[in-house]
């Protein structure tokens, strides 16, 4: 066997069962292993962005790990914004980078790079290998550090030569290195500080907002009148009916700020403390209220599930929490197509345990608080900020989990970062449901405009804000890539649209004409 099979038989043997693939000469050996390995299911995507973005949703959805295959520093790069989302994300994350075969590179052919060095940009770990024998040593490595806590990104930069030279060594899997648990002298000191008569609230962050950790919180709130906070952008927050309710922190920074305000206490739970998503001229960027107390019970890391649960028994907390109940029945909406109207038919035609990408931006805003009552799902967003995820985690997502519904609310700009996520969908026959939120703005910025205080704008500024002239047609664009496409410009078409699309298997679009009031 070459270097190149020997890490694939590690790879899978460490339970790495599909790679999101952007190749190039380099990887050329790699290809060939896999393309020859019956257990690595291969997935060409057309932009590294799409590669990186997919595997982020994978891993969110199955908790561990998917394999990425880049080439050299250019084609690493080329996925860094959604490496970043993922490492914000805390996803587990394996990247396998082809470079340039040890003897080559002396001659600073037009290709070469320091891979190693942008990869350390956005990785928690990078190895170069030494060898064709060490590569697959460095795969078992790379998917042991890609699940430590709740999730890091490891990148092995690979020589070509070490994929296509022979190895005579087999690297077993290593063991998942076990989740840290917080001290019980932190679960009890925590446990007497929520029961000292102060306005608390708990923020919770990253695997503290999944079902089980909720009900722990849920019981924790029902027995303290601590209110339960989240993360405003939430790697994967389980919610809906029958499911402890969380309010999740505003986006806009005034907002936050009044909301921990009446707060003397803030536990944080999986998550860091609240800051502003971007400094403006005279306004703090540090969120939580002067004199608030702020506490750390897990880390982002750390187990939170156990923690909370702890809490709860020290506080002899069994009643069950606050939980969303089923929306009463209503009749489709009807007239303008508003992000209310959407959501509304979200609420309405969900199916249960579908999962949500949420992209949508401006739109987004008004649509979480709406679904609140929907059927239980899950819903992801955009932990980096890095605009570019919504179609590629969608995909990834569909991947890990192909017996559940997707949706993809996804804003119009944002959308175009990554479209090519659309031929992988259509190629795949992943079962995703794509919203585009068609307003031919980059709406935020409009907004973001005026905070900043930049000035009166002129129209050569606002010009590059504006998505028209010419309108992008996604329905062209989506049919091109292979998925089926329709526009909605009403809230009936559009219920109607989302109804069929829900009913149907495999990859929809709906091309969403919005109108929306700016907050």
């Amino acid at each position: 066997m070459n270097g190149a099979e020997r890490l694939l038989e590690t790879l899978v043997e460490s339970g790495v069962e599909i790679c999101f693939a952007n190749p190039g000469t380099s990887e050329m050996q790699l290809v060939s292993a896999i393309g020859n390995n019956a257990r690595m299911r291969a997935v060409l995507c057309l932009f590294e962005g799409v590669v990186a973005g997919a595997a982020d949703g994978y891993a969110r959805m199955a908790d561990k790990p998917a394999l990425t295959l880049l080439h050299v520093g250019s084609g690493f790069s080329n996925s860094m914004a959604n490496q970043h989302n993922a490492k914000r994300a805390h996803s587990p994350l394996v990247n396998v980078v082809g470079d340039h075969a040890t003897w080559h590179l002396q001659y600073d052919a037009p290709l070469t790079s320091d891979v190693a060095g942008h990869a350390r940009l956005c990785s928690d770990w990078v190895a170069v290998s030494e060898s064709a024998d060490d590569l697959a040593v460095r795969g078992a490595q790379a998917v042991q550090v890609s699940m430590q806590g709740w999730g890091k990104i490891a990148t092995l930069v690979a020589p070509a030569n070490h994929a296509w030279e022979a190895s005579s060594h087999r690297a077993p899997a290593l063991k998942p290195p076990a989740m840290e648990v917080v001290a019980a002298e932190q679960i009890a000191a925590v446990a007497g500080i929520l029961v000292n008569g102060k306005p608390s609230a708990l923020f919770l962050g990253g695997r503290a907002l999944r079902e089980a950790s909720l009900a722990a919180a849920g019981r924790i709130a029902r027995a303290t009148g601590a209110h339960l906070l989240c993360e405003t952008f939430p790697a994967r927050l389980q919610r809906g009916e029958g499911r402890v309710v969380v309010n999740r922190l505003p986006y806009f920074a005034e907002q936050a700020a009044e909301v921990l305000s009446g707060y003397e206490q803030l536990v944080l739970v999986g998550a860091a403390a609240p800051v502003s998503f971007f400094a403006y001229p005279g306004k703090k960027s540090w969120l939580v209220a002067d004199g608030c107390e702020v506490v750390t019970l897990a880390g982002t890391h750390q187990d939170t599930t156990a923690a909370l649960q702890g809490v709860a028994v020290q506080l002899a907390a069994d009643e069950e929490g606050e939980v969303a109940r089923s929306a009463p029945r209503q009749t489709p909406p009807r007239g303008t197509l508003t992000p209310l109207a959407i959501a509304q038919s979200l609420v309405q035609l969900m199916p249960a345990h579908a999962i949500v990408s949420d992209e949508a931006a401006t739109c987004g805003l008004p649509m979480f608080p709406a679904t609140e009552n929907a059927p239980p799902h899950e819903w992801m967003t955009i932990t980096g900020g890095a605009i570019g995820q919504g179609l590629p985690l969608s995909l990834g997502a569909a991947l890990a989990c192909p017996d559940r519904k997707v949706i993809a609310l996804q804003a119009d700009g944002s959308a175009m970062y990554t479209l090519q996520a659309l031929w992988t969908m259509a190629r795949e026959n992943t079962d995703v449901t794509v919203v585009i939120m068609n307003n031919r703005s980059y709406a935020i910025l409009n907004i973001e405009l005026a905070r900043v205080g930049a000035g009166q704008p002129t129209a050569k500024t606002l010009s590059m804000l504006d998505l028209s002239k010419p309108d992008i047609n996604w329905v062209e664009i989506s049919t091109g890539m292979g998925v089926p496409a329709t526009r909605a410009t009403t809230a009936e078409a559009f219920h109607q649209q989302f109804s069929d699309a829900l009913a149907a298997r495999g990859p929809r679009l709906i091309e969403a004409m919005v109108v929306q009031q700016m907050p």
